[in-house]
């Protein structure tokens, strides 16, 4: 395995062909982007690096796994990974195969240098707003936790479309009760009005 030391987001290229690996690396480096250079799948799940990697430049045609299955488990496992894919082959339906499987782009091999940095900068642009909604959402859920439980039953309640009245008659307190813990979920959650606070409801349980 090859690792480049430029800082930054990593690009995997997963290509049995180390020429093919050594010259997409160089390619990367040339503009900046940080690359590690796998064999095959199974050397790169055994590394660890689908935790670090931005996306992935992959040979659709490989010893053992196929790019394709990969990317179905990829899926079935709910990772969003972006993947560009490389094939030495026009293969039409192994190319809508993988576009409908959610592939940043299908690329047929001599690939076109700026067309593949073209992709590539698409998966690592969409890499970074996943990362960002991923954190933002973690950020999110850290805030409803830190709600005592009444705080809580109060929030659910109220994005239920229920009235303040109608809580304190279900929780059996006053309606002023409700309006103090009311006021202390919206300024915890960092909600600017409630239709903020409704659509952080949303996201919470989605």
């Amino acid at each position: 395995m090859y690792e480049s030391s430029v800082a930054g987001p990593v690009v995997a290229i997963i290509d049995d062909d180390v020429a093919v690996r050594e010259s997409l690396a160089n390619l990367f480096k040339s503009v900046g982007i940080n690359t590690r250079l796998f064999a095959g799948i199974d050397e790169f799940i055994a590394t660890g690096a689908t935790e670090t990697t931005a996306c992935v430049v992959l040979d659709v045609r490989l010893p053992g796994r196929s790019g394709i299955e990969f990317q179905h488990e990829l899926r079935n496992v709910r990772s969003e990974m972006p993947i560009v894919f490389i094939s030495g082959h026009a293969d039409v339906s192994l190319s809508v195969q993988a576009m409908k499987g959610g592939a940043i782009d299908f690329l047929t091999k001599p690939v076109r240098e700026q067309d593949l940095l073209d992709a590539v900068h698409a998966a690592l642009a969409r890499d970074k707003n996943i990362r960002e909604s991923r954190g933002n959402m973690d950020a999110l859920r850290m805030r409803f936790e830190g709600l005592s439980t009444r705080e809580r039953e109060v929030m659910v309640a109220v994005v239920g479309g229920a009235r303040n009245k109608q809580v304190a008659a279900r929780l059996g307190v006053s309606e002023a009760t409700i309006k103090l813990h009311r006021s202390h979920v919206m300024s915890k959650m960092g909600a600017k009005s409630f239709a903020d606070l409704v659509r952080m409801a949303d996201r919470l349980i989605s």
